[in-house]
């Protein structure tokens, strides 16, 4: 699948680099981009326009609320999450899932003291995590509840699905769980598992690693065959609804499914990567310009997803297998 031949791959519409960067720029004002660069913005949209997402627990942007206003907040806290509101690649989110006495219990089961904590969100205020290293906030929002139906698919961390979304339209989806490897982060760079799913459906279509295919999950040995996103119309609606609340043209939508509360916005993306096609085995250049030839045609969020969910299903003309 990797090696082939480079005519082949166009023609079944696998979309490179230098045209997605096109369709980034004609689709998407650089104005517009700090709603979603930086975290905090996109959650306080969010909260504005009733956008579903993980609650907002506090919020420390200078060193001196690290001695005197985090104390208080981590006082009454059990579960949380705390990130950096400009990080990428899940670098310096640091997940809480329990508290003993005055220490708290990490996902992966490793104790910290409240010192380790303060520690952590000093880093985050310098740029520790931030892209180019410029001076951030620290954010601390609710833990999200994993759905127990994926339980034996992702390992420690929560799963999230990344749906790409153009001119308003769900065009690809898969879901992106965590392993040993990616250290319970659901990043495919780092290891995590990227599983395509069927946009009609929300079923499993195909799963990589690595950009390698594979059957099971590498440390619980469940099979993703097994995979049926709950939710699906509710959160194609979501991702589709993004576009009216953004103003982008093209991007990805990355929400997490919570046990009491359903689908949630996590992140929003400007320039979604490109692996989506992998874990898909499909290619994107299709389905764009299918909506290009009918997106002067105004169509509310409903009319979109029902688009979708009808005319992107998987087809052998598609398939990178058989490239």
């Amino acid at each position: 699948m990797l090696l082939a031949n480079p005519f082949k791959l166009a023609e079944i519409g696998l979309l490179g680099m230098n045209e997605r960067n096109n369709y980034i720029s004609r689709y998407n004002k650089r104005s517009l981009y700090p709603l979603v660069d930086d975290k905090l913005k996109t959650k306080l949209l969010a909260e504005r326009t009733g956008l579903a997402a993980p609650k907002m627990l506090g919020v420390i942007r200078e060193q001196h609320e690290v001695d005197f206003e985090l104390p208080q907040l981590l006082e009454n806290l059990t579960a949380f999450v705390i990130k950096p509101s400009r990080g990428s690649g899940g670098k310096g989110i640091k997940v809480v899932t329990s508290r003993r006495d005055d220490s708290f219990i990490k996902s992966s089961g490793e104790e910290v003291s409240k010192a380790d904590i303060s520690r952590h969100v000093s880093n985050i205020l310098s740029g520790l995590y931030s892209l180019g290293g410029k001076p951030d906030v620290a954010m601390i929002e609710a833990l999200v509840l994993m759905d127990p139906r994926f339980d034996k698919l992702s390992y420690e961390g929560i799963p999230d699905i990344r749906i790409i979304v153009f001119k308003g339209y769900p065009v690809m989806s898969m879901m992106r769980l965590a392993t040993h490897l990616s250290d319970g982060k659901a990043n495919l760079h780092q290891g995590a598992v990227g599983v395509g799913l069927d946009l009609s459906n929300g079923h499993a279509l195909f799963a990589v690693q690595h950009n390698r295919p594979i059957t099971i999950h590498p440390d619980t040995g469940e099979a993703f065959s097994q995979l049926q996103i709950p939710h699906w119309h509710e959160l194609m609606r979501l991702a589709a609804s993004c576009y009216e609340i953004t103003g982008l043209g093209y991007l990805g939508a990355d929400i997490v499914i919570d046990q009491q509360r359903g689908p949630l916005i996590m992140e929003l993306n400007a320039r979604p990567g490109l692996s989506i096609q992998i874990a898909n085995n499909t290619g994107l250049r299709p389905r764009l310009r299918a909506v290009e030839a009918i997106m002067n045609e105004l169509r509310p969020v409903e009319e979109r997803v029902l688009f979708s969910m009808a005319n992107f299903a998987p087809t052998a003309s598609e398939n990178l297998a058989t490239a």
